[in-house]
């Protein structure tokens, strides 16, 4: 791509209005002081191919990709990072200069990176997990998990069905547990994550009883509208180490970001209140 190129990056989805990533690279782009611009793309899942193909010769240098094309996205890539393979999904589209896509998925980066700049003591050792879903946000905290060493991982999932075909993929450190036993599973966990959109605006609660929680426990939600969920208030008030869904959002962008632009970015309270407005 010639120099006199700005570099143009973006997400596409259906819808993606919603997005909260172009207000996230927007932050970046002007923090730093770089040429180039993040936009929006709503794509319908029939043109997603011939989308992604046109984008480099636009001048696009790469693309978050999310619902409903992240599996899709995969599969037209002609590259795939280890990780987006496990997972099954991508969601970070990098475009080499020749026109190839190199799929990536930075979904579990991101959980982890939260995890650890919002519970700075939690160790993977130290303990279960208990893990709420089985849907697409699962498979890349499960693999994060598993990567992380976690020796114990009890999965739970309103369809019990979808929870034993996550454990089978991801194995033997993966146990299932039938939803109704989810509120006695928690009393042993070390660390506790919702992955499901329950207890999201418009959704309906998370309806596990939180009476097992632990003081000290971690508890993180991926949810992040609201912010501070049903199970992350109860968590607070029964002195576990809470941690918002929000940062996910910002840390998975990091490694998109810097190979789109070339410069690592910062993830701090000015991004979170940058988002936020």
């Amino acid at each position: 791509m010639s120099k006199t190129k700005i570099p143009l990056a973006g997400v596409i989805g259906h819808p993606v209005a919603h997005s909260k990533s172009p207000q996230l690279h927007g932050h970046w782009l002007k923090t730093y002081g770089l040429q180039g611009h993040y936009v929006p793309m709503d794509v319908a899942p029939e043109d997603l191919q011939d989308v992604l193909r046109a984008l480099p010769k636009a001048g696009f240098v790469g693309t978050n990709v999310t619902v409903p094309h992240k599996e899709a996205a995969l599969r037209l890539a002609d590259e795939v990072s280890d990780r987006a393979r496990k997972i099954g999904a991508a969601n970070t589209l990098v475009f080499q200069k020749d026109g190839r896509i190199h799929a990536d998925n930075t979904d579990g980066y991101g959980f982890l990176e939260n995890l650890r700049s919002g519970a700075p003591d939690w160790s993977p050792s130290g303990g279960p997990a208990v893990v709420f879903g089985a849907g697409g946000a699962a498979r890349a905290v499960l693999q994060a998990l598993v990567d992380a060493e976690v020796p114990e991982i009890l999965l739970t999932n309103r369809t019990r069905e979808r929870a034993e075909i996550l454990r089978d993929e991801f194995g033997p450190s993966i146990k299932v547990v039938d939803w109704i036993q989810a509120g006695n599973v928690i009393e042993d966990a070390e660390l506790v994550v919702n992955t499901s959109s329950l207890g999201m605006q418009g959704q309906p609660e998370l309806r596990v009883p939180l009476d097992g929680l632990q003081p000290g426990a971690v508890v993180t939600d991926l949810v992040y509208a609201p912010l501070k969920t049903h199970l992350l208030k109860t968590a607070e008030e029964v002195g576990c180490t809470t941690v918002d869904g929000l940062g996910m959002l910002l840390h998975q962008a990091v490694p998109g970001f810097e190979s789109w632009f070339g410069v690592r970015p910062e993830v701090n309270l000015d991004l979170r209140a940058a988002v936020l407005s």
